[in-house]
């Protein structure tokens, strides 16, 4: 079976590092797939970009020009915005190759514009990443008009000017009139598939991103905390995300609030952020904080997982988070929020804590009864990396897309 994976990058974000985990994971499988994305970093040669002198010149541009045209519009939604408007030739190129399936992936960065996606042949399978496909041009929103219709009436008040999420919606309804297969990493995801108006009728399975847990294991914890000169012995809680403490949809305020609580309750806690370079003004906890900086290659991300006692992920929307997976396939349990994709997850009180969604004090609650007792941590610890390996691991998931990819082919 010959497979094309679309992805804007090979590289940039978690949405990208999930496709390409997927591509190699089928190519383990004996699957003949090859990576098609706009952006190549990997120098991997399973991993093309667009055919023709000319329309690689054109690719440079069409994202910083969309880009241009958002900030032109200032509709001041803070939320990340892909109007998908430009041409890009990937829809040709596809269509005349010889493959059995099309898979999409994250399309942002104006890897395709919305007419282009409409116009695929052939069995396509698309996993969402997050919420972009049912939406307007936003990527993530905890407003309703997915599920209820983009109107003139139900526009948030924080917008203003043109709609351009009603707009990019109105396109994606005239131009995808086939309904394609859809793979949700986690059950939140396809729960809002089938409540969206855009996609209520599509087809929808549910399949975990993948991890290779033979790369991914545990190291021993005193060895990558010496490692990484971090604190032996002390309780340590680790909290990663794209750009540390910045982006509000991956809740660090609530972390600040929660750790408010523990004072006095966990001797000697110390913090860890992976993401973000120390800032001028470090944040006072009331305990030592360690930031990490940005962390790009595996080897490293493994020691920090591995050297942490929990990984907390306070996200307030998140689909099916890498570094929860990372963490559970190194052996760390992880505290989170039963929010979003994180019950698919971590197992409440089996290999983590779940807070009742975004109870700063629950989540307390959680980072305590995971770090207050070594034995009960060690022991989240072993039950997450075995549940890693039988969910995530590469055959078990590339199996699961065999299967979709059947259902598209003969649909």
């Amino acid at each position: 079976m010959k497979v094309a994976q679309v992805s804007y990058s090979d590289t940039m974000g978690g949405a990208a590092r999930a496709a390409y985990r997927i591509h190699h994971a089928l190519l383990q499988h004996g699957v003949d797939s090859r990576m098609c994305v706009g952006q190549a970093n990997r120098g991997d040669w399973t991993v093309q970009t667009i055919h023709g002198r000319w329309n690689k010149t054109i690719n440079k541009f069409r994202h910083p020009v969309a880009r241009l045209v958002v900030r032109a519009i200032g509709t001041k939604n803070g939320a990340r915005q892909s109007p998908n408007i430009f041409p890009s030739h990937w829809q040709q190129q596809l269509n005349d190759s010889d493959v059995d399936v099309i898979h999409l992936h994250l399309m942002a960065e104006e890897m395709m514009s919305i007419a282009e996606i409409g116009r695929l042949q052939g069995p396509v399978v698309w996993t969402l990443h997050d919420m972009w496909g049912f939406c307007g041009a936003e990527h993530h929103t905890e407003e309703v008009r997915w599920r209820d219709g983009y109107t003139r009436r139900n526009r948030p008040d924080y917008e203003s000017g043109f709609d351009l999420n009603r707009w990019t919606w109105q396109r994606k309804r005239k131009y995808w009139h086939r309904p394609f297969q859809i793979a949700a990493p986690s059950h939140w995801l396809a729960e809002c598939v089938q409540q969206s108006v855009l996609m209520r009728d599509w087809p929808v399975s549910v399949v975990p991103n993948p991890i290779d847990t033979d790369v991914w294991a545990p190291i021993d914890k005193e060895l990558a905390r010496s490692i990484l000169r971090l604190p032996s012995g002390a309780p340590l809680l680790l909290f990663g995300a794209d750009g540390g403490t910045r982006d509000p949809r991956k809740g660090f305020n609530l972390l600040r609030s929660a750790v408010s609580h523990l004072e006095g309750k966990l001797a000697g806690l110390e913090l860890v952020v992976i993401g973000q370079l120390a800032p001028k003004e470090p944040l006072d906890l009331n305990f030592p904080v360690h930031y990490a900086g940005h962390q790009y290659d595996n080897a490293s991300l493994r020691l920090y997982y591995s050297a942490a006692s929990a990984v907390v992920v306070p996200s307030r929307l998140d689909n099916l988070p890498n570094c929860a997976v990372e963490a559970h396939a190194c052996g760390t349990p992880v505290v989170a929020f039963h929010a979003g994709g994180l019950p698919d997850i971590v197992d409440h009180e089996k290999t983590g804590y779940l807070a009742k969604p975004y109870d700063a004090e629950d989540l307390a609650r959680g980072i305590q009864w995971v770090l207050e007792d070594a034995e009960r941590c060690a022991l989240l610890g072993t039950r997450s990396r075995r549940a890693a390996v039988a969910r995530y691991s590469y055959p078990v998931v590339a199996e699961q897309y065999l299967q979709v990819y059947k259902a598209a082919i003969y649909a």
